[in-house]
């Protein structure tokens, strides 16, 4: 994991660091509710059961957690940054 302390950046290179992630974040949650309407209500009419399950049951539920899971884990490896926004310690 590669860690920044982010002592060389700027205030307005950290907001642009911070509003870049926060959009990335907010296309990932459209993505995420995308894919929910597919995978519940367009696969609804199909006739495919898992584990006694129908297709839509198991991709509206489980397989929206794991495209959470695995968006969530592409977002912090690839694009979010540990970066010190600065403020008091608790120390």
């Amino acid at each position: 994991m590669k860690k920044n302390s982010g002592a060389s950046m700027s205030d307005a290179q950290k907001f642009s660091l911070v509003r870049r992630e926060a959009i990335y974040t907010g296309l990932a949650l459209a993505g995420l509710i995308i894919f929910w309407l597919i995978a519940g209500f367009g696969t609804a009419a199909l006739d495919v059961k898992i584990f006694h399950l129908p297709l839509w049951a198991v991709l509206g539920t489980i397989g929206v957690w794991l495209v959470a899971i695995i968006i969530s884990a592409v977002l912090s490896k690839i694009l979010f940054k540990d970066v010190d926004l600065g403020g008091d310690d608790d120390d």
